[in-house]
C-alpha cells in the first residue's frame, strides 16, 4: 500500500522568464512525492479561470486526486511573477487575494488528513486569516502517528511571529533553508552556532527531526540527537525554484521508509540536485533515481 501524503496550501503559476510553470510549495511537495509512489493529494483552492482548469488538468495527468482541490468562483488563480538572477536564485512577486486565500475546510480535505501518513504545510498559505485557520484546523486533524512537516517557507512580509510558532506547535519536522534559520533563531532567541540553533528549535518545539538545505554548502538533518551532514555535488544549475520542495518530499518519504538518515540526505539531495538542473519547480523526475528509491523501499 502506497505512503498517504497530503500536501496543505497554495497552487500556483510562477511566471517566469521562460514562461508559466506550475508552482506553489505544497503542489510541488505532492508532485515530486507522488513521483516518488506516494499516494498523494493537494488541498488547495484555484480559480474558476484558464489557469485553474489548466491546474486541474496538470494534476489529473499526474495521477493525483482532484476531490480535494477546490474552485473559487470569484478570486482568480495565484500566480506569482518570478525573476532569476545570474546565479539562478529567484526573486518572487507574490499577487494577493487569490483563490488559495480562501481556501477552507471541506469533507474531502478532513478524510485526506485523517487517513494521512504525512501532511506538509508552510507559511506562506498562512497570510490570510480565513486560509489561516483551515489549514491549522487540517493540519491538526492529521492522526498522532502521522509526519507533520512545516516547510516554513518564508516570502516577503507573509509571515509573522505568531503565524511560525503555532505551525511549529503543530509540526514534527521542520524544514527550513539557510536564511529561514537565523530568522527563527532571532524570533525565538536562539543564539550560537548553527548546530546549537538546530538543536534547540527541536527541543523546544518537540520536533522529531530538522532539515536544513544550505544551497551550495548541502544539507544538514538532525533527528534524536544524530546527524547527517551531505556536501553539495557540483551541479549545472539553471534555477532553484522548487527544488527545496522537492527535498522535503524525498526526506517524507524516506522516512516514513524508515530509511537511514544518511540514506534520506542521499536521496533527497539527488531530488533537489534534479529539479536544480531543469527549468521550473516539477519536472519530471529521471527513472533511474525513481526506480532505484522504490527498490531501497522493498528492500527494507
Amino acid at each position: 500500500m502506497p505512503f498517504r501524503i497530503v500536501g496543505i496550501g497554495e497552487v500556483l503559476w510562477d511566471l517566469l522568464p521562460s514562461g508559466p510553470q506550475l508552482g506553489g510549495a505544497p503542489a510541488n511537495f505532492v508532485y515530486h512525492a507522488s513521483a516518488l509512489g506516494a499516494r498523494a493529494s493537494l488541498v488547495t483552492r484555484v480559480g474558476k479561470d484558464d489557469r485553474g482548469t489548466s491546474i486541474l488538468e496538470r494534476f489529473a495527468e499526474a495521477g493525483i486526486a482532484l476531490d480535494t482541490m477546490q474552485v473559487d468562483e470569484a478570486a482568480p488563480t495565484g500566480t506569482v511573477t518570478v525573476a532569476v538572477s545570474g546565479a539562478g536564485i529567484p526573486e518572487y512577486v507574490i499577487h494577493e487575494d487569490v483563490a488559495w486565500d480562501r481556501l477552507v475546510v471541506t469533507a474531502a480535505a478532513l478524510e485526506a488528513v485523517r487517513r494521512a501518513d504525512a501532511v506538509c504545510f508552510g507559511s506562506l498559505a498562512q497570510r490570510a486569516p480565513v486560509a489561516r485557520r483551515s489549514v491549522q484546523v487540517l493540519v491538526g486533524a492529521s492522526p498522532p502517528a502521522a509526519l507533520r512537516v512545516f516547510d516554513v517557507n518564508l516570502r516577503q512580509q507573509y509571515f509573522s511571529r505568531d503565524v511560525i510558532a503555532q505551525s511549529l506547535g503543530l509540526a514534527t519536522v521542520l524544514k527550513l533553508n539557510e536564511g529561514e534559520l537565523p530568522i527563527l533563531a532571532e524570533m525565538f532567541g536562539v543564539a550560537g552556532p548553527t548546530s546549537h540553533q538546530v538543536e534547540r528549535l527541536a527541543e523546544t518545539f518537540g520536533l522529531v527531526l530538522v532539515a536544513l538545505t544550505r544551497g551550495a554548502a548541502g544539507s544538514l538533518l538532525f533527528q534524536a540527537g544524530e546527524w547527517s551532514e551531505r556536501p553539495a555535488l557540483p551541479t549545472h544549475v539553471v534555477d532553484t525554484v522548487g527544488a527545496g520542495d522537492a527535498f522535503a518530499a524525498a526526506l517524507v518519504l524516506g522516512m516514513l521508509s524508515k530509511m537511514p538518515l544518511p540514506s534520506i540526505s542521499t536521496l533527497a539531495d539527488e531530488v533537489a540536485r534534479h529539479v536544480c538542473s531543469c527549468a521550473g519547480a516539477t519536472p519530471e523526475l529521471p527513472t533511474e533515481l525513481t526506480d532505484r528509491f522504490r527498490v531501497s523501499v522493498r528492500e527494507r
